[in-house]
């Protein structure tokens, strides 16, 4: 069996940048790939260790690497173009031309996307996220008032990784309130949530999906047996409908995904940009 290609995310920072637009270039390819991230390379250095490694990569793979880039420094940018690597320079390719179509130097100032510059910024970011943390699951709904919107669904359904994403990307105060047994049974919205009713928005998942989730959660358990599943699943459905609260499937989305259609079809106001 040949060696996977390695991808490599290069950055000055954290590397998040370089991993969300690498990350969207490459779903479009089916391909196997060994993805490696090396954050913090802002000095040559660390520029020369880059290289190091995406040379051994080279030799293990029997390929070229194919590194994407988000480094600021000239010098740094120049250690790692030298590399036997596809490079992908976004800041080369990007900043450039919109210099030239802004008529406005760029900063070139290391951490800009990612760092502490904005501390008003960072403060709503950390505030949405401890809101997001102490609502889950419904453990308090005495600041319901405070959130922009309110997740509803059974257990594993996504709920939380939703509401967290969220949070930390767009400062969304999101709660979450997991449907019980009991809610299930009485078939109508929890009376905890009825004062809040524009706020709240569902989410269902295909039984067989919800099976695997809480089977790797609780294996032989009555709580992931695919009875209980398609009972929990049909009985939530059935109170958005007739509630109408609105919802989706999450069955097949990702978190991105979920979190945008939610903050589309709401109309949700971003704090964070």
């Amino acid at each position: 069996m040949s060696k996977k290609r390695t991808v490599f995310f290069v950055s000055d920072r954290t590397g998040i940048t370089a991993e969300t637009l690498g990350h969207s270039l490459l779903t479009q390819f089916d391909v196997a790939l060994e993805q490696v991230t090396l954050p913090f390379v802002d000095s040559p250095e660390r520029a020369q260790l880059a290289l190091r490694q995406i040379e051994e990569a080279n030799q293990a793979s029997g390929e070229r690497s194919i590194v994407f880039s988000t480094v600021i420094d000239n010098e740094v940018r120049g250690i790692l173009r030298s590399a036997n690597a596809v490079m992908f320079d976004f800041f080369e390719t990007f900043i450039a031309p919109l210099e030239q179509e802004l008529k406005v130097p760029s900063s070139h100032m290391v951490g800009r996307s990612h760092g502490l510059l904005d501390n008003t910024t960072y403060d709503i970011r950390i505030d949405a996220m401890n809101y997001a943390l102490n609502h889950d699951d419904g453990v308090t709904t005495h600041h319901y008032s405070q959130a922009d919107v309110i997740l509803v669904g059974v257990s594993r359904s996504g709920k939380t990784p939703t509401c967290i994403y969220m949070a930390l990307q767009y400062g969304v105060y999101a709660a979450n309130y997991p449907l019980t047994e009991e809610d299930l049974e009485d078939g109508g919205l929890p009376k905890i949530l009825e004062p809040y009713r524009a706020k709240l928005y569902g989410l269902t998942i295909r039984p067989d999906r919800l099976e695997h989730i809480r089977t790797e959660r609780r294996p032989n358990s009555r709580y992931a047996s695919p009875q209980q599943c398609q009972y929990e699943v049909a009985r939530a459905e059935a109170i958005f409908r007739r509630e109408n609260i609105p919802f989706i499937n999450t069955t097949t989305m990702s978190i991105e995904e979920i979190a945008t259609t939610i903050l589309h079809e709401r109309k949700l106001k971003r704090r964070l940009y």
